[in-house]
């Protein structure tokens, strides 16, 4: 039987993944801890023998407003909701450089988790780029994930997963992906309030639904089986369960919520599957050492996961060479 794969993904963003407008005076202290949560999360990941993929905006991997305003798409995404738009008032707020400006730019931590070699740097997109609004296309998208893997390839760095901001998933743009060397992408569970949506389309209804279940389990494990995604190229290593970051008004509900991701994390074990978690730096923000206790406790869980039953921690790309390994050697991914 295949042994059991768990897999952490983290929507690497700060500032870029603020939608409407906010101001950073609304949460800025909480966005700046991304720079002590960074290397806290990969001090604990290596504790624990546990790896990730760190799908980053590609912003972040400037170290100066120059160096962002190069790399920047020549043509531009016309949303027709102009608030999901960097390019006009959020880059009035960018500074010159990366040491005056934690909010925009964080090469720093791009090297330090370059530097922690377990883990995968992949891409959450040049811009945080919305493939299911209105007002982008195919083109748009193309331009945005060419400047993602420019910027990226500075570092020495070669983009090989996806992860899609707001996991608005457009599946006519995975051919896209492929034709630039993307072999991985984390689509949604299999359940119809996770449907991969525009923000319009993502109803009160659905988000009721998405806070119960991740207290209770209304709609599974969400574990496959690696002979399910080696069935469609790129490979879809999709999602499992949000890690919801600690919320004081439902402490109570703690328990439950690490309860239905461990079951989870023990039912794939058991199986031979995969149990796929992911969050955003930024969600430890606030509340930060309840959020790293629940951290801690998961990695603990995963520990003795691998002691019992040969759990085995991979990135997104390492699912990928190890579902490619079984192709024919002339088309395995380099």
């Amino acid at each position: 039987m295949e042994k059991g794969k768990f897999v952490i993904s983290l929507d690497f963003e700060i500032y870029w993944g603020v939608r409407d407008k906010r101001t950073l005076q609304d949460y800025g202290e909480s966005l700046k801890k991304v720079h002590e949560i960074v290397p806290r999360m990969l001090k604990y990941f290596d504790q624990y023998g546990a790896r990730a993929t760190f799908a980053t905006v590609g912003f972040l991997f400037a170290k100066t407003k120059k160096e962002l305003l190069e790399f920047s798409p020549k043509k531009k995404p016309d949303y027709q909701d102009n608030n999901l738009s960097p390019y006009d008032d959020s880059f009035i707020k960018v500074k010159e450089t990366y040491n005056d400006d934690p909010y925009h730019f964080a090469p720093n931590l791009i090297n330090l988790i370059l530097n922690h070699q377990n883990h995968e740097l992949g891409t959450h997109t040049f811009s945080h780029f919305y493939c299911l609004e209105h007002g982008q296309s195919s083109e748009d998208f193309r331009n945005d994930l060419e400047a993602a893997i420019g910027i990226s390839a500075k570092y020495g760095n070669q983009i090989k997963s996806i992860v899609f901001p707001r996991n608005q998933v457009n599946m006519s743009y995975l051919d896209i992906c492929e034709e630039l060397g993307v072999v991985s992408y984390r689509g949604t569970e299999k359940v119809w309030f996770n449907r991969a949506d525009s923000e319009a389309d993502t109803s009160l209804f659905k988000k009721i639904f998405r806070t119960l279940d991740c207290y209770l389990n209304i709609s599974g494990y969400h574990t496959y089986s690696m002979n399910e995604v080696a069935k469609v190229f790129p490979y879809n290593i999709r999602s499992s369960r949000f890690l919801r970051p600690y919320n004081s008004k439902l402490g109570f509900l703690e328990f439950l919520k690490l309860n239905r991701i461990k079951r989870a994390m023990t039912h794939a074990a058991k199986k031979g599957e995969i149990f796929h978690l992911w969050w955003h730096p930024h969600n430890f923000g606030n509340n930060t050492e309840k959020n790293f206790k629940n951290l801690l406790n998961i990695l603990k869980h995963y520990s003795y996961l691998k002691r019992v039953y040969d759990f085995d921690s991979c990135t997104m790309l390492e699912v990928a060479k190890d579902l490619d390994s079984h192709k024919d050697k002339s088309t395995m991914i380099k």
